[in-house]
């Protein structure tokens, strides 16, 4: 989107992901582009179903298969595009170059395999000549560097035997055991309790600070972007709405649709039962998506022209981004 001496750790351009389902071809993500610094914290937030794990997903590679095709976009990691790396060439950059947490755990482990075997086998996949010995001290080095207590009975539990902080624990030791260049931490503290989800994110960026890998943190909370991040990608309905830096979101937010979410951020200086501000309305069915601006009917400041012309990414000012037709208005003043 900007000019730079030298061009971003990741940079994804125009990235289109469909399904297809029973009732046709959904669109997902739709012409997604954001870019990514080395030891830089990208938030992507936006509410459920809006294409973040989709878009983390593509990343790597990962997504179900035949369901799902990339129908478009560049997925650049270091200049490569990894869209187009045979599958043998991507698998040595998933886990060990680019990592990531999944939401869930308990799905996300083996559980049929102990937390130790499913740590060594990380080493075994991307260090082959590492011996048995080597891969069973190095799994425990992990599982005492991500805090779990005595590892060496941890090495033998299964998950299920573990508590959903600890799975998580596991989870970012197995996700971190290579050293990754990029982290993707999806909805990392999902179901955790507020104790345990600061223990979690704490975790994760010591990591970050003593590596200096790039982390790419997926969330609906606002609050955790606000705290942990250095840039912001907003997403509704499979696209990008806005792009800045977490500073300027927060300060001078312009897109309609990220006004409105962080007027329904509670607030300690809200009178006692106060009424939240919501969105009226519901997110367009990926199946019924408008040709026009995806959150028109949704916004107050909607005018005939939102529903027949899409808005395109455009430059707010510098490094600050928005899909809205506001953007042209205040170039003109």
């Amino acid at each position: 989107m900007t000019q730079k001496s030298c061009p971003p750790l990741l940079a994804v351009k125009h990235l289109g992901v469909a399904f297809q389902t029973d009732q046709g071809q959904m669109l997902a993500v739709d012409d997604v582009s954001f870019d990514l610094e080395p030891g830089q914290v990208l938030g992507i937030a936006g509410e459920s179903g809006c294409g973040k794990s989709v878009t983390a997903l593509s990343l790597i590679r990962l997504l179900p298969k035949p369901v799902s095709t990339i129908k478009e976009g560049e997925i650049l990691f270091k200049g490569q595009d990894l869209l187009n790396l045979p599958m043998d060439a991507m698998r040595n950059i998933r886990g060990k170059k680019i990592s990531m947490i999944f939401q869930e755990p308990m799905t996300a482990l083996n559980p049929a395999h102990t937390v130790g075997r499913q740590i060594a086998e990380i080493y075994s996949l991307h260090f082959p000549g590492m011996g048995k010995n080597q891969k069973y001290t190095a799994s425990l080095q992990m599982l005492e560097k991500v805090g779990i207590p005595d590892a060496l009975k941890a090495m033998k539990k299964y998950p299920h035997q573990l508590s959903g902080g600890m799975r998580q624990r596991v989870m970012i030791g197995m996700a971190l055991a290579c050293e990754p260049d990029i982290l993707i931490a999806d909805e990392p503290t999902t179901a955790l309790d507020v104790t345990v989800q600061a223990q979690i994110m704490d975790l994760i960026f010591q990591f970050r600070d003593a590596t200096g890998m790039a982390v790419i943190l997926i969330t609906h909370d606002l609050g955790l972007i606000a705290e942990y991040c250095d840039r912001v990608v907003v997403m509704y309905a499979g696209t990008v709405a806005e792009n800045a830096s977490v500073t300027t979101l927060f300060r001078n937010p312009f897109h309609p649709y990220t006004q409105k979410l962080l007027q329904s951020i509670p607030s300690l200086a809200q009178s006692a039962k106060t009424k939240l501000p919501t969105i009226p309305g519901n997110v367009p069915a990926l199946l019924k998506m408008p040709s026009g601006c995806r959150f028109a009917k949704r916004c107050e400041r909607a005018v005939h022209q939102c529903d027949i012309q899409r808005p395109r990414l455009m430059p707010v000012a510098s490094g600050h981004f928005a899909a809205c037709r506001l953007v042209h208005i205040d170039e003109k003043k």
